[in-house]
Parts: C-alpha cells; structure tokens; sequence
C-alpha cells in the first residue's frame, strides 16, 4: 500500500498566521486587524503562546498585523473602484477570502504559494467546514523550478483586467535578479492594475532595539535552509521600479504604518523597523 505524503505549510506562513492570532487574543482592542482563522486551522499545541518565537516578538507580531491591514485596505479599495481580480503572491494562510465573504465574491482571486502550504490549507479549510468559493484558485508554484506568472495563467487568470496584485513576506528570499523578473512580469498586468509588494530595509537602518531580533532572524532563516537573500535601501528600490517602467511610485514605511494604524493605543503595540511597501500602478 502507497504511504500519503505527510503535507504541512510552510514554517514562515504558520508562525505569520499564529501572531495575527496571537494579536486578538493578547493584544487590546481595537484589533488591528480581527484574524484566528489561520489558528484555527493551524490547531496548535496548548502552551504555543509560550514558544519564544511567539513570547518576545512583540513588535514583529505588530509588523505583522499592520502588513495585513494594509494590504486588505488597499484591496477593499482597488474591489470598490471595480477591479476584477485579487493576485496574493506568497499567500501563505492568509484568510481574506474567508472574512470578506461580501467583497471578496466580486472578484477573482488567486493563492500562489508553495504545493505543500496550499495543499495543506485547502484539506483544513475543507476539514474545518469552511466554504472554499469558486472564485477562490491556489496556485500551486515551485519557485526554484517553475514561473508563477505561467502558472497564474493557467488557471484562468486574465491579463487583460485590472488586478491587484500584494507580496508580502517573499522578497527577503528572492535573490536581486528574481525580484526584478517578478516587477518585469508585473508590467504585463493591464492598464491601471496597482501592486503592493513588502521589502525589507538592511540590518543597519533599522532600530536599535530591532537588530538583534532581526540578526536572530537571519540565523534562524539561514539554519533552516532558507536564508535572507534581498534587503534594499528605500531610494534603491525605487529607482529600481521607476527603470521597470511601473507608474505612480509610493512608499510606506513603519512610521506611516504606526500613524495610520498605532495612534493612542494603550498596549503600547508598535511594529518593528525594518519593512516598508512599495506601492505602484501599472
């Protein structure tokens, strides 16, 4: 008898999923945003508040959060002004189609991770009763050996309709040449079609009390076979995007994340140094 694959997500996609969590349950209201689906699914074990990478990363738990608000702010926005289609590159267990029932049913949207992140989500969402939408496509992609854009496309994606298209938490792993095939393969998206993609600044720019959590980061990354590749300064990045040809160049930093979503808390929640998004029209 053929022994099954023992399927599990990535390591980086649960530990993101279990701090937006982590965020409701520890963190005051108001939440930043309201998110324990992944935990749900994750289902983990009872003292994993208590796992060091979830007990001392305050303020990268805040990263997070502020990186998913952002993101489903900017998507509500693009839906409502008529855009068709929802691109997530590196989706992780992200569960905007699942809390957004309303909005997210005007619009297609496509999951691109790795085979094992979306196999095991689609099986637990199916396992917990969660309702998995015909507007809603995983795309399955081995970075190292296939193209997301050719995978996109063959699963229906359109290139003629406006997209919004975010990337979050996959840069740091993309060598230089990879990050610009994949702002090169943007530019194939129709007129008008926005993207949101996170970068990540270089150790020395961030704030002190940032770079040791940072420094244990990277060994971390590096033990597990998955190590940091790509950190930019701001300017270089967008010089980067403005040679590409992408339109209407924005950048958000961590103090603009802290002012439109950190004001007056009383939890003392405030996201770590080091992201900023680069925000551009096609």
């Amino acid at each position: 008898m053929e022994t099954r694959k023992i399927v599990k997500p990535d390591n980086t996609a649960e530990r993101t999923a279990l701090w937006r969590a982590l965020h409701v349950l520890t963190d005051d209201k108001p939440y930043i945003i309201d998110d324990c689906i992944g935990y749900d699914l994750i289902n983990p074990e009872k003292d994993w508040q208590e796992r060091p990478d979830m007990k001392y990363t305050k303020r990268l738990r805040a990263s997070i959060v502020a990186r998913a608000r952002f993101v489903e702010d900017v998507a509500k926005e693009q839906i409502e002004k008529g855009v068709k289609q929802y691109v997530l590159l590196g989706a992780g267990l992200d569960s905007f189609a699942q809390r957004n029932t309303e909005i997210s049913s005007q619009v297609d949207i496509y999951e691109i991770d790795q085979p094992d992140t979306l196999t095991w989500k689609e099986e637990k969402l199916i396992e917990k009763g969660y309702k998995i939408s015909d507007n809603l496509h995983f795309v399955p992609v081995d970075f190292e050996t296939s193209s997301w854009w050719d995978e996109l496309l063959s699963k229906g994606f359109d290139s003629r309709q406006t997209t919004f298209v975010s990337c979050t938490g996959v840069t740091l792993y993309l060598t230089k040449d990879a990050i610009i095939d994949t702002l090169k393969k943007m530019t194939s998206l129709a007129t008008g079609s926005t993207i949101a993609i996170a970068f990540y600044l270089p150790l020395e720019q961030l704030d002190d009390e940032d770079k040791h959590l940072m420094e244990m980061s990277i060994k971390g990354a590096s033990a597990s076979g998955t190590p940091f590749k790509s950190f930019y300064q701001v300017d270089k990045i967008v010089k980067l995007a403005e040679e590409i040809g992408l339109k209407e160049i924005q950048t958000v930093s961590t103090k603009d994340m802290t002012e439109r979503y950190f004001k007056d808390r009383a939890d003392n929640l405030i996201p770590a140094s080091g992201e900023f998004f680069l925000l551009a029209r096609i």
